[in-house]
């Protein structure tokens, strides 16, 4: 059975990306389930959690009625819901007594993060002995991590021969390798050295072009690398030896650190809406109702001049979707954002049934009800839309702050015409995360179309799958629509 799932996964678009001991562990996580002939085993329009790899019989699978085709052993189906938090797009049938393995999306989500998060970390470890990098941040030495190949050499096979020019730098992860050199008057190359697992070698090969020393040949029965060409590493750091001196002048400048000064525009804000109660505010009227709750326009008793937008989120929705960490954790990220770019949170209530948040208003509305009654954008606005963002994310990233929800319903339109970015939770998931320099989050969020290929492959993701999505965001106030979502949305069909 452990082989037949393993087949079925290296079939599989999605899963075959996965690496070898992800893919081991979460087989090894996988549990049997048995259906009767005539049982559902997936039904349109529920909530979906997991996925089925089937072992033995077939099932019958329809959308609407209609009959779509079937499934037979060594096939897997509903993947995508171990991924989004989405509903059955059709309808699966057991035709005969079939029997699945099943895997749950929290069981899924817990191993890759692990795995991921102790791969990085280990990759960490060995960069950060090469001498070559020891003046690079941990900033730079992640972004390392992540561009590094995987490769594997078969016993016997040269991966470095001495006298050629390389431009690779090598990491062991996996094996032996033996290092010879030819030596004058010694018909055959005299080996110098074992090397082993976590060992490294041609890491000058990224200063420039390196003439090659000495051979490196694989020990049976084989051995898996890491690499990091020289292209990439220029790409990814710049000219090094001018960062180690711009490092020296760094430290040399940092002998005192100045402490960051309260912002004036956080005092005031908390000054003025320190005493402010629920019961002093009267509402005008309501701006909008959904799952969630509901946001209405309100004004402070005794001052209609000015409005704000009250948003009341049922504590029975944060407690069903078990979000009340992320909802208290999210509220100080935002408490501290104090940008022209990003809707203002001043405050917050709470009563038996709602938990409330006292928001800036913008009565232009969601930037994407205007995309839709226009169809798209010309290259003036859609411009000037993508400014306002950059400069929103801009802010957000200086505070180590990655948003991972851009889209244009999240960003409100101000009476005067310029965008802001909507900070504040909306629906079912929490989206901002503060993370320390170099570091990176495995929590999976985000829109379907929006996410980058780190989150969807859940390797671990910081500030730059803001950028991906940025890119996706051009897109569609030009086109009209995201780039992928036809591709997605017969993904989605397809995969239940």
């Amino acid at each position: 059975s452990k082989q037949l799932i393993r087949d079925a996964v290296q079939k599989n678009d999605f899963l075959r990306q996965l690496a070898k001991e992800q893919v081991i562990e979460l087989v090894e996580c996988m549990y049997e389930m048995r259906a009767r002939a005539g049982q559902w085993v997936i039904q349109e329009g529920e909530p979906g959690d997991r996925l089925f790899v089937v072992a033995e019989g077939q099932l019958q699978v329809s959308r609407e009625g209609i009959v779509l085709g079937k499934l037979g052993a060594g096939v897997v189906m509903g993947e995508l819901a171990i991924l989004y938090n989405c509903v059955r797009t059709a309808s699966v049938q057991a035709l005969s007594d079939v029997q699945l393995w099943v895997l749950d999306r929290s069981v899924f989500q817990m191993i890759t993060m692990r795995l991921g998060m102790e791969r990085h970390a280990q990759l960490m470890a060995f960069l950060s002995k090469v001498s070559l990098f020891e003046n690079l941040s941990e900033d730079r030495i992640s972004k390392i991590a992540d561009v590094l190949d995987q490769d594997y050499y078969s016993g016997g096979n040269y991966i470095i021969r001495e006298g050629e020019k390389g431009d690779t730098f090598f990491i062991l992860t996996n094996g032996q390798v033996r290092v010879t050199q030819q030596i004058e008057d010694e018909p055959e190359p005299r080996e110098i050295r074992i090397l082993k697992q976590g060992d490294f070698f041609g890491e000058k090969a990224l200063l420039g072009e390196e003439v090659r020393t000495a051979s490196i040949i694989a020990i049976n029965p084989g051995v898996e690398v890491l690499t990091l060409d020289r292209e990439s590493f220029t790409k990814l750091i710049g000219d090094l030896e001018a960062l180690n001196r711009d490092y020296g002048d760094s430290q040399r400048r940092a002998t005192v650190v100045v402490p960051e000064l309260p912002s004036p525009k956080k005092t005031v804000r908390e000054k003025e809406f320190a005493d402010l109660q629920l019961r002093n505010l009267k509402r005008i009227v309501t701006l909008g109702v959904g799952g969630f709750g509901r946001v209405e326009l309100v004004c402070i008793s005794g001052d209609k001049m000015r409005t704000f937008a009250l948003k009341a989120l049922k504590k029975k929705h944060i407690v069903d979707t078990r979000q009340q960490e992320h909802i208290f954790a999210e509220r100080n990220i935002m408490m501290e954002t104090h940008s022209d770019w990003i809707v203002r949170l001043y405050t917050t209530f709470r009563d038996a049934k709602y938990v409330y948040m006292l928001m800036e208003v913008c009565l232009g509305g969601e930037l994407w009800t205007t995309l839709r009654d226009r169809g798209h954008f010309d290259d003036y606005t859609a411009r000037f839309y993508v400014a306002c963002v950059l400069e929103a994310l801009e802010y957000l990233h200086r505070k180590s702050i990655v948003y991972r929800d851009l889209k244009p319903e999240n960003c409100l339109l101000t009476q005067t015409g310029y965008l802001k970015l909507l900070t504040v939770y909306r629906s079912t998931s929490v989206s901002q995360k503060k993370l320390a320099s170099g570091r990176k989050t495995w929590t999976f969020c985000g829109t379907p179309e929006y996410v980058s290929p780190e989150i969807i492959l859940n390797k671990g993701h910081d500030q730059a799958a803001d950028y991906w999505a940025l890119g996706i965001y051009i897109c569609e106030l030009m086109l009209g629509r995201p780039p992928f979502q036809v591709y997605l949305i017969v993904k989605l069909q397809k995969n239940f």
